[in-house]
């Protein structure tokens, strides 16, 4: 399998935007609510908990692609199975609130079992913000030589803004900024940039050299579908204002 024509076209010229339920988010209703606004508000593909059920339910209510996220690769067979299209090792933010922290050599186990069960479906993998950032570069490297074909930033949870309004949110983007950035520059799979993004913040993720970017908690923590659709497109306009045009090895 290759990734989706419409994710990779959305990737090479710099405005894919996921659209992230949640890792841990199992209720139908809320992941019905998310994934419809993102297909409403233009979102390219959407990302959710690895689970069979979740899958056959999303690809009855939206067309776009679906990515599953788990940290435990045998569930990815059964979700693809269901009709996954990509699947995701990470979106780890959930954890970090419950003393779980993922260190390099985890990821790496995790990414190898991933591709020993599933050696062509379409694998993003996150690298950890809890490494200094030249161990994310070391293990993004690591990562696609063990077969990752997108490789995920992410950073929210570890910055602590000062300020409110636009500069609180440029403080908050600035790990998983700074790790696309570097890791950009040293694989030649697509980098996705995630974890406290905004409309403000998306373009400077592409302008660092994403290809990308993935978004949850500003979307799925609305209460109302007009909200979470509003909040899509304001993404998307963003990501317009700054597209570019890259090749993937």
């Amino acid at each position: 399998m290759t990734i989706d024509s419409t994710v990779m076209s959305a990737l090479k010229q710099g405005n894919a935007l996921k659209v992230i339920s949640g890792l841990n988010n199992f209720d139908r209703d809320r992941v019905a609510a998310v994934v419809k606004a993102a297909a409403k508000g233009g979102a390219t593909f959407v990302d959710i908990a690895a689970d069979a059920a979740l899958v056959q339910m999303v690809k009855q209510l939206i067309h776009l692609p679906v990515c599953v996220s788990a940290v435990v690769p045998e569930q990815f067979v059964v979700a693809v199975e269901a009709g996954a299209d990509l699947i995701e090792i990470g979106n780890f933010d959930s954890f970090y609130a419950q003393g779980r922290l993922f260190e390099a050599a985890e990821v790496l186990a995790l990414t190898q079992a991933t591709r020993q069960l599933l050696p062509t479906v379409p694998l993003s993998v996150t690298v950890p913000h809890i490494l200094p950032l030249d161990q994310q570069v070391d293990l993004a490297e690591a990562l696609v030589q063990a077969g990752a074909t997108m490789i995920q930033t992410e950073g929210g949870t570890s910055s602590q803004p000062t300020h409110s309004g636009t500069l609180g949110l440029l403080e908050k983007a600035v790990p998983t900024l700074a790790a696309a950035y570097e890791i950009s520059r040293v694989v030649s799979v697509p980098v996705l940039c995630a974890s406290g993004l905004s409309n403000v913040t998306a373009p400077l993720a592409i302008a660092a050299g994403a290809s990308g970017i993935g978004v949850g908690s500003a979307i799925n923590q609305l209460t109302s579908e007009v909200e979470m659709i509003a909040a899509v497109r304001s993404l998307v306009d963003a990501l317009a204002t700054v597209q570019r045009s890259v090749s993937f090895a």
